[in-house]
């Protein structure tokens, strides 16, 4: 690339103020007082004031009262004659708003190497800070529910049970299914939740190809990702244990499932079995008992078994799920 040769310093300097004034950054110059002596049209734009409310007043204005401390590091820095790159701090507009900038200060010298000055390119990074803050927002709630995630996992893990292997691995990937399928929920609401009709259509869509065998009924509610990884585990082992023993095991077996929500959020769910053998109570609690249980008590809520002779009947409550 061949240098640029400059004819006479009128030319230099007229070629070097058209960069300055076209620049994306704000560049400014001021005294070692602090004063503004040059003030581009960027500096402008960033900051609301216009060269001529600026020039001969002190770089201050734009400093919010936490850091007006800042000037006089800026300043010694500069007069010993040392630059800083891309200090990164907070600036206050003329219409008051806060935004974040990165500056870039160097010593201005005259011909015989004595500071005289300082120059500043500002570059406005509020977008970037707030999509970093944004960002580290977003981590923590991953974190937060990937922990979530891993506790609810571990707890239907851990106590799954079965006379056999074949029985524990199918225990616990029917657990762990019910859990993926309303993860596919959070990621559509993007991880508000899951909405409860939803979630208990797709639990029970094995059994719904004819209406009258499973019926859902109940308000709209959506609920937080905590309550409705329980209640998805809760309403999986409910199924299965009618379709292996309950109503669902025979051909004119049924099940109903309702809900309410009472006027401080308490929500009331309730599962009904109708046309299956004949029930009697356990005499011990059986596996899929103590997963329900251990999974609606981390919500804070309850789970109650009526084991009915036409059908079991469990009412679980849960107070204000919804997030």
């Amino acid at each position: 690339m061949t240098a640029v040769r400059f004819e006479n310093p009128e030319e230099k300097a007229y070629l070097l103020a058209a960069i300055v004034a076209s620049s994306d950054d704000a560049i400014i110059s001021k005294d070692l007082n602090g004063i503004v002596t040059s003030w581009n049209r960027s500096a402008e734009r960033i900051f609301g004031y216009t060269a001529s409310e600026m020039i001969g007043q002190p770089i201050t204005v734009l400093m919010p009262p936490d850091r007006i401390a800042e000037e006089s590091r800026i300043l010694a820095c500069s007069m010993k004659g040392e630059r800083l790159d891309h200090f990164e701090t907070v600036r206050q507009r003329k219409d008051g708003r806060l935004i974040d900038i990165s500056l870039t200060i160097s010593p201005v010298r005259n011909r015989d190497g004595t500071v005289i000055g300082v120059s500043k390119i500002a570059r406005d990074i509020t977008q970037r800070k707030q999509i970093e803050r944004q960002a580290a927002i977003l981590a923590r709630e991953a974190e937060h529910r990937t922990k979530n995630i891993l506790a609810t996992v571990s707890a239907a893990v851990e106590l799954s049970e079965s006379d056999t292997p074949e029985g524990l691995k199918a225990a616990i990937r029917g657990r762990i299914q019910a859990l993926a399928k309303v993860h596919t929920l959070f990621l559509e609401s993007r991880w508000s939740g899951a909405e409860l009709n939803q979630l208990i259509a797709q639990e029970l869509s094995p059994y719904r190809t004819d209406c009258e065998r499973a019926l859902i009924e109940g308000p709209r509610i959506m609920l937080e990702p905590t309550v409705a990884q329980a209640l998805a585990v809760t309403v999986h082992e409910l199924a299965t244990n009618a379709a292996k023993y309950g109503a669902l095991s025979v051909p004119g077996g049924s099940v109903q499932m309702s809900w309410s929500q009472s006027p401080d959020g308490a929500l009331a769910i309730r599962w009904i079995e109708l046309g299956g053998p004949m029930v009697a109570p356990p005499t011990r609690q059986g596996f899929g008992n103590r997963v329900m249980n251990s999974l609606i008590e981390q919500t804070g809520g309850t789970i109650a078994f009526d084991w009915r002779e036409d059908g079991l009947c469990c009412n679980v409550t849960i107070a204000k799920p919804q997030g």
